[in-house]
């Protein structure tokens, strides 16, 4: 097995838990109105377009007027934005720390809008622990499309085995092995630490 030369870190449900459901469960405790909203608005759609670049108060802001009906519920997804993106998952950045410290490079690839991205630094200011960091909203692209991964390899000048990647979605971790990426889909840090020790970076 080729021994990576950098190691890519998703950060959602990577290294920071994402649950926007979590938050509708506490605005919706009845489940199938939770699910009236959903099938009535694509909100995980709208998180894209904010991922890909677009504004993040505007759009979401957008998506509300919309859907007068649920726009206190929409607009919920910029103003209690926090609450769905906490909390950390303090094993994993123990991993990421341990990596840099043996002079690992590492890096976050991870599909994350503009402004939400700056306000998550100013909660989670542990965001700047990394060589690099490729965000969608700035690429203008997101994962699991094939010139993201492409954007990554040309900036590194890596590719293949040479690179380690771990996310949480399946589609995310597919399209890196497509690419010849030594790829783990990440469900704890416990089996995150053991693909690492396995190809010999950890």
């Amino acid at each position: 097995m080729t021994k990576p030369e950098a190691v890519i870190f998703d950060i959602g449900n990577v290294l920071i838990t994402w649950h926007p459901e979590r938050l509708y469960d506490q605005l919706l405790p009845d489940p199938a109105a939770r699910e009236a909203l959903f099938a009535a608005v694509d909100l995980h759609g709208m998180n894209d377009r904010v991922d890909r670049g677009a504004p993040f108060k505007d759009t979401i802001y957008a998506e509300a007027e919309k859907h007068p009906e649920y726009a206190d519920l929409i607009r919920a997804w910029h103003d209690r934005w926090i609450e769905m993106a906490s909390p950390l998952i303090d094993d994993s950045w123990d991993l990421l720390r341990t990596l840099r410290a043996q002079g690992t490079p590492v890096h976050a690839l991870s599909n994350f809008g503009i402004e939400s991205f700056a306000y998550a630094e100013t909660i989670y200011p542990m965001l700047s622990e990394f060589d690099q960091r490729f965000i969608s909203g700035h690429m203008g692209v997101i994962k699991p499309e094939a010139r993201i991964y492409e954007m990554v390899e040309e900036a590194l000048g890596l590719s293949g085995p040479r690179i380690f990647f771990t996310d949480d979605r399946a589609d995310n971790i597919n399209a890196a092995r497509s690419r010849g990426w030594q790829a783990h889909q990440f469900t704890n840090p416990a089996t995150l630490a053991r693909a690492l020790a396995e190809c010999g970076v950890l």
